[in-house]
C-alpha cells in the first residue's frame, strides 16, 4: 500500500493485477439480452445479467441522485473525496447532460423510476435550458447551475460549443420521441424541446464557408478556429444541423467539411482490421480514443448505417476490436493488459487529464467506459471486462459505479466520476440488451430528413 499525490488529493491504493432507406416496419419488443443469431455466438449468462443491471442502475445513479439541484442536469464531474481543485462543483455539462438525459430513459424502463418522475425531471431541465446561456442558439460547454451563465471552459472559450450542444440536443429528441403522443403535458414537454433545437443557428456556424465551426465567443469571436472536420466523435452534429428545420446546412458542407471532399476515407489497416475512415486529419495515430464510437452512436444506430465514406457498424466494431487487440497484445507491457482489462479513452490520468488511445498516447491508464460503452460491437470482450471490474477489482466501483479510470502499472486511481464518461454506460449497455435509445432517437423525423439529405441509408431496428 502507498500514497500517491494527484493534484491537492493523496488517495490510498490497493490494486491487483489481472492478468436503403429505413424501413418502416418496427420490431417494439424489448428483449432482456439479444438472442444469438447463430449457433455459437455470444450470449452473456444470468450472472452477466445481473451484473449489466447493476452497473446500469450504479451510472444511472449519477444522473439522477447525483444531478444538480437547481436546473437538474447533470454535474460535470462528482468526486466521492469531494475534493475540487477547480471550486468546480456547481458546474453543469451540457454534453454530459444530454448523455444524462438518455440515461434516464433507461431508468424509466427498467423500473429505477416512474415515468411521471422523469416527466418532472424533464420539465425542470427544459425549462433552465430555455433560460440559460446560448450564443447563436448554442450553449456553451459548461454552465453554473446556480445562475445558466456561461462558465469559461478555457479562456478563449466562453461561448456556444457547438460540439457540445449538439449532444445535448441528440439526448433532447430522444426524450420527445419517449413522450410523444402522450397527455398535454407530456406533449408541451415534447413541443418546447423542439423549440430549443429549432433555436439552434447550426448555419451560422459555418461562417458562410462548407465546414461546422466549434466555437464562436461574443468576447473573443471566431478565435478558437476549429474547423471539425472527421473522423471524430461529432458525426451527430453534422447530421442534426443537416436536419434542423430553420437553420439547415447543405450536403456540401457535410461532404467538404466533415468529409474533407473524401480525405476521410485514408483509411489505414491496424491489428489485421481496417479502420475503415481516417481518425485523425493532422496525425498519424491509426486510431482514437473509444470515445468517438460512443458519443453520436448513443442514438444514431450504426447497425445498417451507411453513406458514400462508410459502412458505420464496421467503423466503430473494427474500433472496438482494435482497442482490445491492441490492449491484449500490450506492446508497452504494461501491468494488468489483457483480454479481461482493456480500452483506452479521454480519462482522469496520473498526470492530471489525457486523451488515451494506442501508440504514443497509451499511458497504462484504462477508463472503464471504453470497453463497457463498446458493448453493442463487442458484447464478449466488454462482458469479460464488467466480470473483471466487478468480481476483481472491486476496490475500483463506487456509488456511481466504475470509477472513471485506474492504473495497474502505476498503481494509481481516483474515486472520481465524470459525467461524459459515466453517461454512455447505462445508454450503450441497454443500445445492446434493447435498442432503446437506438430506436427512439432513429424515429424522429428531423433525424430521419437530416440523414437522406446527407446521403445515409438506415435500417429500423
Amino acid at each position: 500500500m502507498r500514497l500517491i499525490k494527484i493534484g491537492v488529493l493523496l488517495v490510498t491504493l490497493v490494486l491487483v493485477g489481472c492478468d436503403t432507406k429505413a424501413k418502416k416496419e418496427t420490431d417494439t419488443s424489448h428483449p432482456e439480452t439479444p438472442t444469438p443469431d447463430e449457433p455459437g455466438e455470444f450470449a452473456p449468462s444470468e450472472d452477466d445479467i445481473a451484473l449489466m443491471d447493476k452497473v446500469q442502475r450504479q451510472t444511472f445513479d449519477y444522473f439522477w441522485d447525483g444531478a444538480q439541484p437547481n436546473s437538474g442536469l447533470a454535474a460535470e464531474r462528482i468526486h466521492m473525496d469531494n475534493e475540487y481543485p477547480s471550486d468546480d462543483k456547481h458546474i453543469v455539462t451540457t454534453g454530459g447532460s444530454g448523455f444524462g438525459l438518455m440515461a434516464i430513459l433507461v431508468g424509466v424502463e427498467r423500473g429505477y423510476i416512474s415515468k411521471e418522475q422523469a416527466l418532472e425531471r424533464y420539465i425542470k431541465i427544459v425549462d433552465f435550458l430555455g433560460k440559460a446561456d446560448r450564443f447563436h442558439g448554442a450553449w456553451p460547454h459548461w454552465l453554473d447551475d446556480n445562475t445558466g451563465k456561461t462558465k469559461a471552459f478555457s479562456k478563449y472559450d466562453d461561448g456556444g460549443d457547438l460540439v457540445e450542444t449538439a449532444f445535448l440536443v441528440q439526448g433532447l429528441l430522444t426524450v420527445a420521441e419517449y413522450f410523444k403522443d402522450g397527455n398535454q403535458k407530456e406533449e408541451q414537454l415534447v413541443k418546447d424541446i423542439q423549440t430549443l433545437y429549432e433555436g439552434v443557428e447550426w448555419d451560422w456556424y459555418t461562417k458562410g464557408e462548407n465546414v461546422l465551426y466549434w466555437h464562436w465567443s461574443k468576447n473573443y469571436g471566431w478565435k478558437m478556429n476549429f474547423p471539425i472536420g472527421g473522423y471524430n466523435e461529432c458525426l451527430v452534429m453534422y447530421v442534426l444541423a443537416a436536419a434542423s428545420p430553420t437553420h439547415p446546412i447543405s450536403k456540401e458542407v457535410y461532404d467538404q467539411g466533415w468529409a474533407r471532399n473524401g480525405g476521410i476515407t485514408e483509411d489505414t489497416t491496424y491489428y489485421d482490421l481496417p479502420t475503415v475512415l481516417d481518425h485523425y486529419e493532422h496525425d498519424g495515430a491509426p486510431v482514437g480514443p473509444m470515445f468517438w464510437s460512443h458519443y453520436s452512436y448513443l442514438g444514431l444506430n450504426p447497425k445498417g448505417l451507411k453513406d458514400q465514406y462508410a459502412d458505420y457498424w464496421t467503423l466503430n466494431r473494427n474500433h472496438a476490436l482494435i482497442q482490445y487487440r491492441y490492449c491484449v497484445d500490450n506492446p508497452k507491457d504494461y501491468k494488468g493488459y489483457g483480454e479481461n482489462c482493456w480500452g483506452l479513452t479521454s480519462s482522469y490520468s496520473v498526470g492530471g487529464y489525457a486523451g488515451h488511445h494506442p501508440g504514443e498516447m497509451d499511458l497504462g491508464v484504462i477508463a472503464p467506459t471504453a470497453a463497457l460503452s463498446s458493448m453493442p460491437y463487442t458484447p464478449k470482450e466488454s462482458i469479460q471486462f464488467l466480470r473483471y471490474m466487478y468480481k476483481k477489482q472491486d476496490s475500483l466501483i463506487g456509488k456511481y459505479g466504475p470509477y472513471d479510470a485506474f492504473s495497474l502499472e502505476k498503481n494509481w486511481y481516483v474515486p472520481r466520476y465524470l459525467a461524459i464518461d459515466q453517461g454512455p454506460i447505462p445508454v450503450m449497455i441497454e443500445n445492446y440488451r434493447t435498442g432503446l435509445l437506438w430506436k427512439l432517437f432513429m424515429e424522429n423525423g428531423d433525424v430521419q430528413n437530416g440523414l437522406e439529405k446527407l446521403g445515409f441509408t438506415y435500417s429500423s431496428m
